[in-house]
């Protein structure tokens, strides 16, 4: 009796081993591969797709940290991997330059099976990262936007010596002291008007990702007290979608850009300012400085002071490479001692305010690199510094409503007490999150 017990059992195992070796046409499926026996390798799997049906493979993950002049192709044949399945990756529309432009310590995440490639990741910016997978009809490529966190943080400070230093105690980056200063650029010049005792309020974007803040973003609101007199700006953006463009306004809603620039250099020293009866240093006489002096390195940018026409671009006597701009209303800015001029800049040539149009240098009869600026209306010169410059276009009463609605936390914040009163030197900050030379 134990014998034919035996028999049964072993005929019943026989019997389902061929049923699953050749199921049933009808009413069996195959067993997915999420549902199968996890292999005992902890290698990691691909799965292909191959006459629908979906098939694991064993792949290999390979995380590459790029090294200076490290290139894909230079990877590629290092980690021993398919230069074909490169090519074919490369031919993708529209991803070349962010596949091959590679820096120090950027990461690359490769998988693939003995050399072929099934998937290629790399994170090519804050906000956006590269992915590459191989399909039935060969490879395709899109880019992930990448999670990140917006925080809010206001910093505030006092200016002791400079706008770097102050900036740098109330552990703000100089990338937003720069945005700070371009803030207010058409209100205060910061080579000729920062004073001892001039102090700031910076309200700003810091993006983060995974907990760690990976840059700045923009100023959402500022205050700037420069002399005793108070300046406060609020970004803002008219509309909605694509198409909105953010400009900063002052809380009455008057834009902070102006026609003109306050200053066509970034931080700088005046070297001489303007003065009808200045002795000239190099032809020891009386001849009239018409303009400022701008005391810069050699090479630093020069920008259009507003938007204009290019009516002059060469050399002129004493001015050495010199660049006249003209401007509606019969304004005109000159700037000299160029070093060289910007690529394809010429007379005729228009050009925006803000736009870099030349370089520092020293030519013509200068002492030293420094940019020589001038003023004129109608052909007679005015003094840049104390000039009064003509605002820009205000936002129109029907928006006045949701501007002061939108920007009215933003201001609230330029106004919060701090804790105690910031010292000399120093700066009190707090951080939130939030969801969602001479004239010729």
């Amino acid at each position: 009796m134990q014998i034919l017990t035996r028999i049964g059992v072993c005929a019943a195992a026989a019997l389902a081993m061929l049923l699953l070796r050749h199921p049933h046409p009808e009413g069996s499926a195959a067993v997915p591969p999420s549902a199968a026996t996890p292999p005992s390798s902890a290698a990691p799997q691909v799965v292909v797709q191959e006459a629908g049906v979906a098939a694991a493979i064993p792949a290999s993950v390979i995380r590459i940290i790029v090294a200076r002049n490290d290139t894909l192709d230079a990877i590629f044949r290092r980690m021993s991997l398919d230069t074909a399945d490169l090519a074919a990756i490369r031919e993708l529309p529209g991803i070349r330059q962010s596949l091959d432009f590679l820096k120090p310590g950027d990461a690359i995440k490769l998988t693939h099976e003995d050399g072929a490639i099934f998937e290629l990741t790399r994170k090519v910016s804050d906000t956006q990262t590269l992915k590459v997978v191989r399909a039935d009809s060969g490879f395709a490529a899109q880019m992930i936007p990448n999670e990140v966190q917006t925080r809010i943080r206001t910093a505030r400070g006092r200016i002791e010596s400079s706008l770097f230093q102050a900036a740098e105690a109330a552990d703000m980056s100089d990338v937003i002291a720069l945005k700070l200063a371009d803030v207010f650029a058409w209100d205060i010049d910061f080579v000729l008007d920062i004073r001892e005792g001039d102090s700031f309020t910076a309200v700003y974007e810091q993006i983060y990702e995974d907990g760690r803040r990976v840059r700045d973003g923009e100023i959402l609101a500022a205050e700037f007290v420069n002399d005793g007199k108070v300046y406060r700006a609020v970004r803002y953006a008219e509309g909605a979608g694509a198409g909105a463009r953010a400009g900063y306004y002052t809380p009455a809603g008057q834009p902070m850009r102006k026609t003109f620039l306050r200053a066509p250099v970034e931080f700088t020293r005046v070297s001489s300012g303007f003065n009808p009866r200045r002795l000239h240093p190099i032809l020891n006489r009386i001849r009239g400085h018409m303009g400022t002096d701008y005391a810069a390195p050699a090479g630093t940018p020069v920008h259009a002071a507003a938007a204009g026409r290019v009516s002059f671009a060469g050399t002129r006597g004493g001015y050495g490479n010199v660049i006249i701009l003209g401007h509606s209303d019969g304004v005109s800015t000159l700037y000299g001692h160029l070093s060289r001029f910007a690529a394809r800049l010429s007379t005729g040539a228009r050009v925006q305010q803000g736009d870099v149009i030349g370089y520092v240098g020293m030519t013509g009869l200068a002492t030293g690199p420094h940019l020589h600026y001038e003023y004129l209306v109608n052909g007679v010169h005015r003094n840049p510094q104390s000039l009064r410059l003509p605002g820009g276009v205000p936002l129109p009463a029907a928006a006045m409503g949701e501007f002061r609605a939108r920007t009215a936390p933003l201001l609230a914040r330029l106004q919060e007490s701090p804790a105690a009163a910031p010292a000399p030197a120093a700066a009190l900050t707090t951080a939130a999150p939030l969801t969602a030379a001479s004239q010729p």
